[in-house]
């Protein structure tokens, strides 16, 4: 047997040697080359709005370009695979959403990665609210009056959302599943053609982004039934939220985004990652900007806790509507 004493001088002599291995990666970040901050959605869309508004603020804080990657696909999956398999440096990160971060893996038939174990998140942003609207022909007081103009007319109404297994089709299927109502779920591809139908007639009701709802139910030509996060939003105070109804108290979900690494990513960059991004939040231009897209802004949430938790609210309703995507 080797000797105690022998023993622990090896073990300090390895431990030696790894401490500058483990310093070089982290010395000097980010000097080596610009940051890649991956969107998984085409741009003009909320994710891309908030990814535009935190980048150059970010850059400025490290003192090194940060460049919007936009790699739109399968709902925000192809951007996150991306950032996944990416070298665990810091130098490629995700600006992730409830879809590609807490939803994707629960219906997908053969999920393509795991957001807990395979993503680091360096700091969450803010969440924007949904909204379930309807058009001034269903003449509807309150959610009270929804649920039961609903209820008296089951399987003859319908609701659509911007896709399967979208946070909006969650939403509904949360609606549907606490106010013990049922309407048809219509799928679309994007708010425009929802616009069409629901103003059209086509559809009754219909789950969107607060801010893609907005401007057409002040002009009228929307009916807001409520929105769908726990308290009403400060860019449309008027607005209830479902969740001030008995039957819909819980009812609590909207679309929130966040900064994620790869999970291997050294924790010094992690926390120098985050200590910034929580700097720029600071900002009161961004700020302004963030807040004036309907995102209420949650910099403090422990971000780990709070997508584990959201994961596990998401698994209930999944399971609940029977959801699956390809």
């Amino acid at each position: 047997m080797m000797p105690k004493s022998l023993l622990a001088t090896l073990l300090a002599a390895s431990l030696a040697l790894l401490g500058p291995a483990a310093q070089a990666q982290t010395d000097g970040f980010p000097t080596k080359k610009p940051i890649s901050l991956v969107v998984g959605y085409a741009a003009g869309g909320s994710v891309d709005l908030v990814a535009r508004t935190v980048a150059p603020e970010l850059a400025k804080r490290l003192g090194q370009q940060v460049i919007v990657d936009n790699a739109a696909g399968a709902g925000g999956t192809l951007g996150a695979l991306r950032v996944v398999n990416a070298p665990a440096d810091g130098y490629t990160l995700l600006l992730g959403s409830t879809s590609e971060v807490g939803i994707n893996a629960l219906t997908a038939k053969k999920p393509r990665y795991n957001a807990l174990n395979d993503l680091a998140p360096v700091g969450m942003i803010g969440n924007q609210p949904l909204v379930l609207v309807t058009t001034p022909r269903i003449k509807l007081a309150n959610a009270a009056a929804f649920k039961d103009y609903v209820s008296a007319r089951p399987g003859k109404l319908s609701y659509a959302s911007s896709g399967i297994g979208t946070p909006l089709h969650l939403a509904g299927e949360l609606i549907k599943r606490d106010g013990q109502i049922f309407m048809l779920h219509i799928p679309y591809r994007g708010a425009a053609p929802m616009v069409t139908d629901l103003l059209g007639g086509q559809v009754d009701f219909a789950v969107f982004v607060l801010s893609s709802a907005l401007p057409h139910i002040q002009e009228g030509r929307m009916q807001a039934v409520g929105v769908t996060t726990a308290k009403r939003s400060p860019a449309a105070p008027n607005i209830p939220a479902l969740a001030e109804t008995k039957a819909f108290a819980g009812v609590d979900i909207g679309v929130w985004f966040g900064v994620f690494a790869p999970a291997k990513t050294p924790a010094p960059i992690q926390a120098q990652l985050q200590k910034e991004l929580r700097e720029v939040l600071r900002q009161p231009d961004v700020i302004a900007k963030l807040q004036a897209a309907g995102v209420t802004l949650t910099p403090d949430l422990d971000g780990k806790k709070f997508v584990r938790s959201e994961i596990d609210r998401f698994a209930k309703i999944v399971e609940f509507a029977k959801i699956e995507t390809d």
